[in-house]
């Protein structure tokens, strides 16, 4: 110091710096940095004086402080007799600076490093209109230099992507796109992404652009790009990592062509077949669509069979006498029918269609079909319809005409094409996807009977059939949100029945009276005449927000004559049925087949009924127009798969995934607006782009999809990509953003999935495959919890722990309350099988059985319950 201070004053009448050079003055320094007492502006340079100008051979770079972690800020310079360093216009303190001074061998020159620690503290005190900043100036016996301006930031990585990657299901060779935008952070995040945990290197692989905003794209989808894709940011602070997007690549079958047509077989006939095996369908893609097989008569109907010998002749001959038979069968039930129409009879008891006993094999057990009466036409199949007849029906034409009676019965039912309710694909056709009628089979040479069926009432029933016996099961609807469970035993041993379910898809039988609405589909389950030795459970989709405060819920029925009454609601004491409501389903359990549904009545303004909203997009007949379909319906799978079924037939293409909106009771009407719509690029109707639907259509639409048209105009040809935003809001309510970001090419567009979750391909499940609980724990639990005891470990107990809380005295009076119970738990936990839980519940009881006793029996019962978790519990 004592050095600086002499070369300061041999300076030329420099002493005047030594305030600035020597620090020991450092308050009157820091006023001589800025001006004299008189306001006279110090230089910031020394007199001449021989030498050189100091020259950085260091300067301080930009730094972040990490936590609560100083930064180490510093400078070298030559020749330099001091270096100080100056942050945000003001002089560092002396004590504040750390300085090492050298000799450069090479020159002689002298060479000084100093370095300042900057701390969190002094960055956040720091509040200038922009970044903290320190600079270094040093001083030579010629005058001064200064450093580059350094920034001091306090870093961070926030926690939320600003939006996560989304799957995608996507055909082969298309486009994958999936966004990422990392958290905010400083400095920047980098993001890395990865596929199945391994990081991607799209050097390495000319298919793939991560470079793009730090979007992943793939321009060519292939099979190996199926996986799960994970967004990876990271900065100085921390990592983070994006929630998972599971991509699937899947393709499409396609058809081999037809083979050359087989030889003629002595029925006359003909066939050529073909396989979807060009390319087969993988990944879930679609299966090809029309008919494997077809076969046609190879005689242009001329057809004469030789018969050989006295055999044949018997054979024929008893072919032919059945055949009269049944013609005869037909004309008598048809005079019968006209002769009691004049009365109203429109009943036919089956012993009229089996004349007597020998058409049916009296080894086998009764029928269900012959000991019921049904109502409605007799529809007869083709007699000679192959597809049902075995190699044993063509020598027993009297087995064969049982066959036809017993399939005219199912037509009679309104059950069509029974094989595509089992879930079993007919061994010459592909399923054509989901529609409302579950991948229809179209069974070859079945024209005229095909024909038949079409005038039948397509869209006011869909139906579901099974048959179950004494093992129980579950009848499922798909994607419907209906479903069956049939208890074991709850069908007596040595008999079977054929289980139907059925929605209605046309207007609702059901009328609304005052302020009551329909918060679920018309279900019916049958046959109604059957009896069960304990209930069944019935899980019907809803679409209310429930809340006791707000909703007043009813179960109903549908009586013979038509008329709808009140069976509970969910709220009342009962000993006849039981309802346990569920956010978006409601359980019932029931003794008695029939037709069912809930309805709401709301008590105040704020009752809410849950809407999913979701946009369509098609192209129009015009070329420059294309079409949005905005659509509102009650939150029912059932609900939405009427929109998909109908889009489908359109052409529609979902352009994002459906969201939720609470539209509450009101009476506020809703509106659906299109917003941002690119200038110069699209352009729509004056007038056209907001929309209002009255409160009364939105609140008791339950049958007929909501929705609202918007049609887009294209200035050009050119313009392929669309984006916009669509806003449902109810005025004074909830609303909801639609985002569509799309190609109006179909070739480019992606697909969105139409359904979250679907349900078992096979809709009847029977036997112990439909339980998730193994019989013979379940008999454990039952035997365990069906005894009263005195300690509290009761059915009891096994209900309050599955939050099965009210009504308890439905449980008291059935024969195992805890069989109900767990078939209750069975329906609500289709589709999770959460027995983890139901584990955990029945320890929790062990454990509080086991604080109420101190003796040995106590720890021989919690045994039992670990047994069960170890068993499949």
């Amino acid at each position: 110091m004592g050095r600086a201070a002499a070369a300061g004053g041999g300076a030329g009448g420099a002493r005047r710096w030594l305030p600035w050079l020597g620090l020991c003055f450092w308050a009157a320094g820091a006023a001589a940095a800025r001006g004299t007492d008189n306001g006279e502006v110090l230089p910031e340079s020394i007199p001449s004086a021989p030498g050189t100008l100091p020259h950085f051979i260091e300067e301080p770079d930009d730094a972040y402080i990490i936590k609560s972690n100083p930064i180490a800020l510093r400078c070298k310079a030559r020749p330099a007799m001091q270096i100080f360093f100056k942050c945000n216009g003001e002089w560092v303190h002396q004590n504040e600076h750390v300085s090492e001074e050298s000799l450069d061998e090479s020159s002689g020159l002298k060479v000084r490093e100093v370095f300042i620690n900057v701390t969190r503290q002094q960055v956040e005190d720091f509040h200038g209109p922009e970044d903290y900043w320190c600079q270094c100036v040093a001083w030579s016996h010629l005058g001064t230099s200064k450093s580059r301006k350094a920034s001091v930031r306090i870093a961070y990585l926030r926690k939320n992507f600003e939006q996560d990657p989304q799957g995608r299901e996507v055909p082969i060779e298309g486009m994958i796109v999936l966004h990422c935008r990392p958290p905010e952070g400083v400095p920047a995040a980098e993001v890395e992404w990865l596929k199945n945990e391994e990081p991607i290197d799209s050097e390495q692989d000319e298919n793939i652009d991560t470079r793009a905003d730090h979007n992943l794209i793939i321009r060519q989808a292939r099979l190996s790009d199926s996986g799960n894709y994970t967004c990876m940011a990271a900065n100085i602070v921390a990592k983070r990592r994006s929630l998972s997007a599971t991509v699937v690549v899947y393709v499409d079958g396609s058809w081999e062509v037809w083979s050359e047509w087989s030889v003629c077989s002595p029925e006359c006939e003909h066939l050529r077949i073909r396989e979807c095996t060009a390319p087969p369908p993988r990944n879930g893609g679609k299966f090809c669509e029309g008919l494997s097989q077809e076969s046609e008569n190879c005689t242009d109907g001329l057809c004469i069979l030789g018969i050989e010998n006295a055999s044949d002749i018997a054979l024929y001959s008893g072919l032919g006498a059945a055949v009269v038979a049944v013609a005869v069968l037909v004309i008598g039930v048809t005079l019968y029918r006209r002769s009691q129409s004049d009365y109203g009879v429109d009943v036919i008891d089956s012993s009229a269609l089996t004349g007597n006993s020998l058409l049916l094999n009296s080894s086998m057990q009764p029928d269900l079909t012959v000991s019921r009466t049904y109502s409605g036409p007799i529809c007869l199949q083709d007699p000679l319809d192959k597809e049902l007849m075995t190699e044993a029906s063509l020598f027993n034409p009297l087995s064969d005409i049982k066959v036809k009676v017993q399939s005219s019965f199912m037509v009679s039912l309104g059950v069509s094409e029974r094989a595509e309710y089992h879930g079993k694909n007919h061994s010459g056709t592909f399923p054509h996807g989901n529609n409302r009628s579950f991948s229809t089979m179209h069974p070859r040479n079945k024209t005229p009977y095909i024909q038949n069926l079409s005038s039948l009432p397509t869209r006011t029933e869909l139906r579901t059939t099974g048959i179950f016996g004494h093992l129980g099961g579950r009848l499922v609807m798909p994607n419907t949100g209906v479903s069956l469970l049939i208890p074991h035993g709850a069908i007596p041993e040595e008999n079977s029945w054929e289980i139907y379910m059925s929605i209605n898809q046309g207007e609702p039988s059901l009328q609304s009276d005052g302020s009551e609405v329909l918060l679920s589909p018309e279900v019916t389950c049958g046959p109604p005449d059957m009896i069960v030795t304990t209930p069944f459970a019935l899980t019907i989709p809803h679409c209310a927000d429930v809340s006791s405060e707000h909703w007043n819920i009813h179960l109903k029925k549908r009586t013979q004559q038509g008329k709808w009454e009140e069976v509970m609601s969910v709220e009342d004491e009962s000993t006849s049925c039981y309802c346990l409501l569920d956010p978006f389903a409601c359980h019932v359990l029931l003794d008695s087949f029939g037709t069912y549904a809930l309805t709401g009545e709301p008590i105040t303004d704020c009752a809410v009924k849950q809407l999913k909203v979701a946009v369509f997009g098609c192209m129009s007949c015009n070329s420059l127009d294309y079409n949005l379909r905005v659509y509102c319906v009650d939150n029912t799978p059932w609900a939405f798969q009427e929109v998909v079924s109908d889009e489908r037939h359109q052409g529609g293409q979902l352009l994002e995934e459906p969201k939720l909106l609470h539209f509450k009771g009101n009476t506020f009407s809703l509106q659906i607006s299109v917003l941002d719509i690119p200038p110069f690029l699209w352009r729509i109707k004056p007038f056209t782009a907001c929309q209002e639907v009255p409160f009364s259509r939105v609140w008791c639409s339950n049958w007929q999809p909501l929705h609202c048209a918007f049609s887009l105009e294209r200035y050009t040809p050119t313009t392929t990509q669309l984006s916009c935003k669509i806003c449902i809001r109810q005025l004074k309510g909830h609303e909801q953003i639609l985002q569509v970001q799309t190609s109006i090419l179909e070739s480019e567009r992606e697909t969105i999935t139409f359904f979250a979750q679907e349900d078992s391909t096979f809709p009847a499940q029977t036997g112990p495959k439909a339980f998730k609980i193994p019989y013979s724990i379940r008999q454990r639990i039952c035997a365990t919890f069906d005894t009263p005891n005195a300690k509290g470990k009761d059915w009891q107990m096994l209900a309050q722990k599955n939050s099965i809380n009210r009504n308890l005295s439905y449980f008291a009076t059935q024969s195992s309350p805890s069989a109900v119970i767990l078939n209750l738990w069975e329906a609500r936990h289709q589709h999770d099988g959460d027995l983890d839980s139901l584990a955990c519940a029945l320890e929790e009881i062990g454990r509080t059985h086991t604080k109420l006793s101190n003796i040995a029996e106590s720890q021989l019962d919690e045994a039992d319950f670990n047994y069960s978790r170890q068993n499949g519990l």
